[in-house]
């Protein structure tokens, strides 16, 4: 469960560190939006940590992942990702912030957008103790 909440955390983290960005709390759920447009969906309790991005250029390369379908209610259809994860997991850190950030830039307008973009490479990857 440690992993779980480890990544969980970085990844908010990340996500907070985007410009424009803020949490919310919709449907008992926390989401990442920047201006008012959510980019990620979380969702962690004591038996798993569920994630949602909207991923226009890596959809069909995600869904080929063993944990990740495509988001319920409809989502799915417009490019939606969802990842699950249950205790004794170890999520790809790496792989999900490259999710993080691609869910940002197909969101906020361009001219956050393009800030992510330039500063993608030189982003550190979220650190899980």
């Amino acid at each position: 469960m440690r992993k779980l909440r480890s990544t969980a955390t970085a990844l908010a983290k990340l996500a907070l560190s985007l410009p424009e960005t803020r949490e919310d709390h919709p449907w008992g759920h926390t989401a990442f939006k920047v201006r008012n447009k959510i980019f990620l969906m979380l969702h962690l309790d004591e038996s798993e940590l569920r994630l949602s991005f909207k991923l226009r250029d890596s959809n069909a390369i995600a869904l080929m992942m063993p944990f990740a379908t495509p988001t319920r209610y409809g989502l799915g259809k417009s490019g939606w990702v969802s990842a699950t994860f249950v205790k004794g997991d170890d999520p790809p850190a790496g792989m999900l912030a490259e999710w993080l950030r691609e869910s940002y830039r197909t969101l906020a307008p361009k001219k956050l957008a393009g800030a992510v973009q330039a500063t993608n490479s030189k982003s550190a990857k979220p650190r899980v103790s």
